[in-house]
């Protein structure tokens, strides 16, 4: 006789436990996110090597040259970020700012917020962020630059990967509070997993980067 069934009974086997019951499934019917992942994440491509983001305006837009592949795109629940009407969330992704350049109507362009870490350079006209960028050079994200490739005519952009505070659409009034169950599920049939802040690599990152600034690493 074995252990296990010295001590749990031996002798005939024991039928098994009865399987959980399943979670009901998520009601997400009418729940929007953005235009760009609405209708599925479109994938990007791995020889895209940039492209131009134009503003909103009808004539006299405000062109940016994007010389690389973005970065670490994401859907953004944040108040601050440029959303297209209608949209609870933003998307946003990063470039290497000296793969940023602007190329048209550059005399159009104001930032919203002097006093913010990211100072997002808007057009005066349509009111469309055309990017955002750190002059703090002890920020963590110094050297890169916020832009929403949605505004680009060229495909092969980098897919969003996540979903980074989307608790703050309750702040924006995208949603209420009793909503934000759909929501989570939403994205994540859209395959990008919720956070409340930023994903864990770049939560990782801001991490690093103050513990070299304290001297914990090297």
């Amino acid at each position: 006789m074995g252990l296990f069934d010295f001590l749990f009974g031996g002798g005939d086997k024991a039928a098994p436990a009865p399987a959980a019951p399943a979670a009901a499934k998520v009601d997400t019917s009418g729940i929007r996110i953005h235009p760009s992942v609405d209708g599925g994440v479109k994938p990007g491509a791995a020889s895209f090597g940039g492209g131009t983001i134009h503003c909103k305006c009808a004539s006299d837009k405000v062109e940016v040259r994007i010389d690389a592949q973005t970065a670490h795109n994401h859907i953004c629940g944040c108040t601050k970020c440029w959303k297209p009407a209608g949209a609870p969330f933003s998307q946003v992704a990063v470039v290497s700012r000296d793969k940023l350049s602007v190329t048209a109507n550059g005399d159009k362009l104001e930032i919203v917020d002097p006093s913010a870490a990211i100072q997002r350079h808007a057009c005066k006209g349509c009111g469309v962020h055309m990017f955002g960028r750190i002059e703090n050079q002890g920020h963590p994200f110094y050297g890169l630059d916020f832009v929403h490739t949605e505004l680009s005519d060229q495909g092969g952009w980098s897919p969003a990967e996540f979903a980074a505070f989307v608790s703050s659409v309750i702040e924006g009034g995208g949603y209420r509070p009793d909503q934000m169950d759909k929501v989570r599920a939403r994205l994540k049939e859209l395959g990008l997993v919720p956070y409340d802040a930023l994903s864990p690599p770049l939560m990782d990152a801001i991490a690093t980067h103050v513990a070299k600034s304290k001297g914990v690493l090297s």
